[in-house]
């Protein structure tokens, strides 16, 4: 009975621990983010992230599991009274957070010492190779930049790129022992959500070459102050190897702040008469036409990719490929050839509507631009949203402003969240937006079955964002 007693609980407590553990993994083993979303009531619910069972979360998992056993034991077997179901429950309900926090506590030198292993490995392996290195940070833009310049160089050289957003140092890491082979250039996208973050990542690549595309608020919940965003993107150009050159996309005030500041070799693009920049540019719902001037020479380009967002990441990424030798003529010919990446302005069409995805971005720029590119296409015009996240103290504000930015191009407005609700709401309303056509939906489902009602043949809907597990 002692037995069977043990087993029910420790089996109890692993169904009810899922939620936590998987939230843990999505803060990434951060004990202080993770007690946050639990005070907060941010847990990992849904399907959309998984919980993956790396080598680390297995590690995690066992010590864990095995103290939680321990606990069980000890209250089974020493004490015999009417407070024995009470002390189990107390176990499995409230004490999962900080048995979580615990475990990664002890595992944590651990951790650190494997992880050291790793990024020597990776660093030892980079600098073997008579490779060009590329560093690209920014607030916004960041993977597109990349995708859109390893396009350009592929002309001449063998790219290798961190894959996706592989963008942390275990990211970056990864993408170094796993993917780079016999490559002419490895291009590294670096992200961060905490001061010295990226001077981590370019100790781990000394990349000679560097991109800084857009800076704003994003992760201002972490960040605290845009001081504090540009001073953290600032340590890739002050990290540099010898002789390294930056490019600067300066479409952004906190961009062209920093590109005035470098004293280095340095390159300024989306600014008239920099060293790159557009004009002349026409958008519809195929696609892009622009002159691209580059190095004072004035080419017309002709892309399928939407905004003006990406537009400045194609010229950003033209100054790069061109100051690496890639010719104009072949920087043209790419430009044609790049296809929208996945869920990041990708335009979708059927015989019945157009569907817009931008499902990928969070962020205040990005969402202004998907609004500007719905705008340029006819028919009734939906737009599907929880609105923006992690916006800090400014949470109420953007998501007041966003709203009634849709109002001004939506017929329909679907918003999809609790956290946002209210702000999106109140800011369509204040555009006289017409309260009967903003809907509420809480599921997936509840959102198809709406959209269902909605739709008309020839109409457009726009996904834009799209929350993680953690926010309902």
């Amino acid at each position: 009975m002692l037995y069977v007693n043990i087993c029910v609980c420790e089996l109890i407590f692993m169904v009810w621990s899922y939620l936590f553990v998987k939230t843990y993994q999505l803060d990434g083993y951060n004990i202080k983010l993770f007690f946050e979303h639990i005070f907060e009531f941010k847990l990992a619910y849904g399907d959309k992230n998984k919980l993956v069972f790396t080598k680390r979360m297995i590690r995690f998992l066992v010590l864990y599991l095995l103290l939680a056993l321990a606990l069980f034991i000890i209250i089974n077997v020493f004490i015999h009274n009417i407070y024995l179901v009470l002390l189990n429950c107390i176990v499995i309900f409230l004490l999962c957070p900080l048995l979580i926090a615990l475990s990664g506590i002890l595992l944590l030198p651990i951790e650190e010492f494997i992880k050291k292993i790793y990024i020597r490995k990776a660093r030892r392996k980079l600098g073997k190779r008579d490779i060009i290195k590329i560093g690209i940070t920014g607030s916004y833009g960041k993977t597109s930049t990349k995708n859109i310049l390893a396009s350009m160089l592929e002309k001449e050289y063998k790219v290798c790129t961190t894959p996706k957003n592989f963008n942390t140092e275990m990211g970056v890491t990864r993408a170094i022992l796993e993917n780079l082979d016999d490559h002419d250039v490895f291009i590294a996208e670096m992200g961060a959500k905490h001061k010295g973050d990226i001077e981590l990542l370019a100790k781990l690549v000394k990349p000679k070459y560097g991109v800084l595309t857009t800076i704003g608020n994003q992760h201002i919940e972490t960040f605290k102050d845009l001081k504090t965003i540009e001073e953290t993107k600032n340590e890739l150009p002050l990290n540099l190897a010898k002789g390294g050159t930056m490019v600067f996309n300066g479409d952004s005030p906190s961009t062209l702040k920093l590109y005035k500041a470098y004293k280095g070799n340095k390159y300024l693009t989306n600014q008239k008469n920099g060293f790159a920049y557009s004009e002349n540019i026409c958008m519809d719902e195929h696609g892009s036409t622009f002159d691209l001037i580059l190095d004072g020479q004035r080419l017309k380009a002709r892309t399928k990719l939407l905004g003006q967002c990406n537009i400045n990441n194609i010229v950003t990424a033209s100054a790069m490929a061109y100051i690496l030798g890639i010719s104009k003529d072949d920087i043209v010919s790419a430009i044609k050839r790049l296809s929208p990446p996945p869920h990041r302005l990708e335009v979708i069409k059927n015989n019945y509507s157009t569907i817009i995805d931008d499902s990928y971005n969070s962020n205040v720029v990005g969402s202004q631009e998907a609004l500007e590119v719905l705008s340029k296409f006819k028919g009734l015009k939906i737009v599907v949203t929880p609105g923006l996240v992690e916006m800090g103290t400014q949470q109420s504000n953007v998501n007041f402003k966003l709203g009634g930015q849709i109002a001004d191009v939506a017929d329909y407005i679907i918003i999809m969240n609790e956290v946002n609700k209210n702000y999106l709401f109140s800011g369509a309303i204040s555009h006289n937006f017409d309260k009967n056509k903003i809907f509420f939906a809480s599921t997936r489902k509840r959102q198809k079955e709406i959209l269902q009602v909605l739709m008309i043949k020839g109409c457009v809907i726009l996904f834009e964002n799209d929350l993680p597990d953690n926010y309902k």
